[in-house]
């Protein structure tokens, strides 16, 4: 079958989050697609298949099946209005979290999610020592995220993996602060899935949007994930829905071959 890496959230390669995606005709097994991401070894695998008029998408990390991933999802619908369904302006997904909507504006892709405000959650001496920094405030939805005093806190964050991996609550860690060009900015760590930094993550997002639209008093802001390879997202705070945008470019095509 055919196999796409995109780069999501990314105007040029080696820019934003690197995804592979592959549109079947009918689902493989469990094993066999998580094999498939396990050698793939990026931070997710995307795999859908047309279901009437939408897709069933699931996604997989090297080490497990996950629940909501933003930029595989755009990979996927960068991969489906391209290669396809080039009239295909709306494509639905049907997922683990419900129905998708990623909607093409011109040469962005809109992506609808939930929104996660997440709750506040108190702050353990482990905690500071796994980020090597002292948060300001501390949350948990399905990640735990915390708030740190600037933006050059972020971009000079140096973790522990090993003791993120350690921590009792959250599947990931999420750090952000008050940005200077951007609205907010923000680093992702998964290393309990097998994926220390992730570049651009689309689901962090789901609780970033709704946090900094109440702090910042505002529903439409540009943000920046300043990993290493970086990436930019429009975000919109509707209540209870969140919109993310971002562009897509093609990396790779390449057959994938099993036995």
């Amino acid at each position: 079958m055919k196999y796409y890496v995109v780069d999501a959230f990314a105007e040029k390669v080696f820019e934003g989050n690197p995804a592979g995606v592959c549109i079947m005709d009918k689902w493989l097994s469990d094993e066999i697609m998580q094999q498939i991401a396990r050698e793939n070894n990026l931070s997710e695998t995307a795999f859908a298949v047309k279901e009437g008029d939408s897709y069933r998408l699931r996604w997989f990390s090297p080490g497990n099946e996950v629940d909501l991933c933003g930029h595989a999802t755009l990979a996927t619908a960068y991969v489906i209005v391209n290669y396809y369904e080039p009239n295909a302006d709306r494509i639905r997904f049907q997922t683990m979290s419900g129905e998708l909507i990623v909607v093409k504006k011109g040469e962005l892709l809109e992506m609808d999610f939930p929104s996660r405000m997440p709750e506040a959650f108190p702050l353990t001496q482990q905690m500071v020592e796994a980020l090597g920094v002292k948060p300001v405030e501390t949350y948990l939805s399905r990640d735990l995220m915390f708030v740190l005093e600037k933006e050059e806190d972020v971009q000079n964050a140096d973790p522990d993996f090993s003791k993120l991996e350690k921590l009792p609550d959250g599947m990931g860690v999420l750090i952000t602060a008050k940005g200077e060009k951007y609205d907010f900015v923000s680093r992702c760590f998964f290393p309990k899935i097998k994926i220390n930094e992730d570049p651009v993550t689309g689901a962090a997002q789901c609780n970033f949007i709704p946090y900094w639209a109440q702090r910042l008093g505002k529903n439409e802001m540009k943000a920046k994930q300043v990993s290493k390879r970086g990436g930019i997202l429009h975000c919109k705070y509707c209540g209870d829905r969140v919109t993310i945008s971002g562009s897509a470019v093609t990396y790779s095509i390449a057959d994938i071959r099993i036995d």
